[in-house]
């Protein structure tokens, strides 16, 4: 993993593998919310991400995601990067005290949750998600003091679990959230795997 400042002093993480292919993560910013409104509507990121009933209107979207408002509930935005293009979002938060009935039982302030899609349909199945988890996990974990990444994605989307165990994620069982039950994933600290090959 290589990271870089940019002329705002914003810091790019990026993971390099052998395809010449690099995903970078950047902070969101407002300016790219009425582009996540669009994805948020994509049909195959609804399926997953709220379903048909939520479909969110930009406003719901300009509420719920303004970097500043997801600030206060302990959640980083980001937006996924390739060629310098815009491929997906991502998001980290403290779990402990999360909220909406999701990780009651956290008592270390130092577990992450991830969550993250990828905007293009086309992109879906060639390695990119997995690329995209791997250079959050390793942001996430170059501050010492987080010790758990977890993420709880729904036991019919297999894409997502694969994704996850390539990223080096492992399958802990399974967990009832407020949307329903969830494949309860986590990696550790110290199981962190370098930078790897697309597999």
């Amino acid at each position: 993993m290589s990271n870089a400042k940019t002329k705002l002093g914003i810091t790019k993480y990026s993971i390099v593998t052998n395809s010449n292919d690099s995903v970078t993560l950047r902070l969101m910013t407002e300016h790219d919310l009425a582009m996540l409104y669009e994805w948020l509507n994509r049909s195959h990121i609804v399926e997953w991400w709220g379903g048909e009933e939520a479909r969110p209107t930009l406003a719901d979207v300009q509420e719920q995601y303004l970097p500043s408002v997801l600030a206060q509930e302990s959640v980083t935005p980001y937006i996924a990067m390739l060629n310098g293009e815009p491929i997906g979002y991502a998001q980290s938060y403290v779990a402990l005290g999360s909220g909406d009935g999701r990780w009651e039982e956290e008592t270390d302030p130092g577990v992450r949750g991830i969550d993250q899609l990828l905007a293009n349909a086309s992109q879906l199945g060639k390695g990119l998600g997995t690329k995209l988890v791997r250079a959050l996990v390793e942001l996430l974990f170059n501050d010492p003091e987080v010790t758990k990444i977890q993420t709880d994605p729904s036991p019919s989307n297999l894409r997502a679990i694969r994704c996850y165990e390539k990223a080096g994620f492992e399958r802990q069982g399974t967990v009832t959230t407020p949307y329903g039950p969830a494949v309860y994933m986590v990696q550790m600290a110290h199981t962190l795997q370098g930078p790897c090959s697309e597999g």
